[in-house]
């Protein structure tokens, strides 16, 4: 089946299904804030989700080979990494393997190094382990952000810090870091004993000539590093909870093993390893027609506030469905502007501080939803800007 953008024009009415997106917010809100889209998923994994519903059974499953195999076949394929069978542990979601991984190699007190402004689960994983946050912020040059290698180097120093949680590509700062860019974040972590913990769930989500390397193919660096990856969100089936760990050392392998269970998130949903096989195997016209979608929602987004609200800055999207944008010249916080645009505009985005301090001035908005959605957002958005 060919994809066309009109497969993603489709508006599925997503109320009334215990959306988080949609179903917790007043009627006449459109909401652009959590990660998921609102586009009809891959119809092969439509079809593998049919088959599953028929058969009528849906107990406990042990996770097949076709699985392992997917993976290791799309990974090679796509990204050229080799990806060894006994590497993958599966687990129920990114976020509950950062958990894991956090768990397995710190103590309650030790620190874990963030680049923010970053992911927020990254904050709550540290947290819920009893353990530190050791910030290095990115620096934005007006349009994009880049590592302070210098600052990096100051925060890995000291002894306490166990892991760097790495977002690759990043989000929000829409950065896919390059080869030079990963290599050097590896030489500072491996000369200071810090192990790069690389959240990955974003690498088939990249536009232009960008290209999302993954942490753990690059030469020299295999070995100090643990990847957290899965389809969810490039496929829209983060519902359906399932994640890989890979992680090629066979004693750390056996610590996260530990964590896993001890955490009781070891049993995944046979939908989700079904949808998985069906994404993987199958999936690749879909998503290829989804990136050129999501970047033609991107510069309809940068058209209109160039046009209209020029004060502000459209970060460039290397990668990811999130636009991130500099309202600074607002001078209002980012959770006056968020409120705002929620009261007057009923349109609700992220405020930058969810991602740290560093997100201050700075808002968040979902660019994966059908063009009307983001236009029928943008029509309200910009009248509460621009009167402010």
């Amino acid at each position: 089946m060919e994809i066309t953008s009109e497969y993603f024009d489709q508006v599925v009415e997503r109320r009334g299904t215990n959306a988080v997106k949609w179903d917790t917010l007043q009627a006449d809100v459109i909401p652009m804030w959590v990660a998921d889209m609102d586009f009809p998923v891959a119809p092969p994994i439509i079809e593998a989700m049919r088959r599953r519903a028929e058969h009528g059974v849906f107990g406990y499953v042990t996770v097949p080979e076709a699985y392992y195999q997917s993976t290791i076949d799309w990974f090679a394929r796509r990204h050229q990494w080799t990806i060894e069978r006994q590497w993958i542990q599966y687990t129920i979601g990114v976020v509950p393997a950062l958990s894991v991984i956090i768990k397995a190699f710190t103590q309650p007190g030790d620190k874990v190094l963030l680049m923010t402004p970053v992911y927020n689960c990254f904050f709550s994983s540290i947290r819920n382990n009893g353990c530190q946050m050791q910030e290095s912020r990115l620096v934005y040059d007006g349009d994009t952000y880049h590592i302070d290698f210098d600052d990096l180097e100051q925060q890995a120093r000291p002894d306490d810090v166990k892991l760097l949680l790495l977002c690759n590509p990043h989000n929000p700062a829409g950065r896919v870091w390059t080869r030079d860019e990963l290599i050097r974040i590896g030489d500072i972590c491996r000369r200071n004993h810090v192990i790069v913990v690389s959240d990955e769930i974003h690498c088939e989500l990249v536009f232009a000539d960008n290209h999302y390397i993954p942490f753990a193919s690059i030469e020299g660096h295999h070995d100090n590093c643990i990847s957290c990856v899965s389809p969810s969100k490039s496929f829209n089936i983060a519902g359906l909870q399932n994640a890989n760990i890979i992680c090629a050392n066979p004693e750390w392998r056996e610590r996260i093993d530990r964590a896993i269970n001890v955490n009781e998130v070891c049993d995944v949903n046979p939908f989700g390893v079904d949808a998985w096989i069906a994404a993987y195997t199958q999936g690749e016209p879909w998503l290829n027609a989804l990136c050129q979608y999501i970047y033609d929602n991107y510069h309809l987004l940068c058209d209109t506030f160039g046009s209209e609200l020029p004060a502000l800055t459209v970060t460039r999207l290397e990668g990811t469905y999130l636009a991130w944008i500099d309202c600074r010249a607002l001078r209002l916080t980012s959770d006056q502007i968020t409120q705002l645009l929620l009261d007057k505009g009923r349109v609700l985005v992220n405020s930058g501080t969810m991602y740290g301090q560093a997100g201050e001035g700075f808002i968040r908005i979902n660019l994966a939803c059908p063009r009307s959605q983001l236009s029928q957002a943008l029509d309200r958005i910009v009248p509460v800007l621009k009167a402010l």
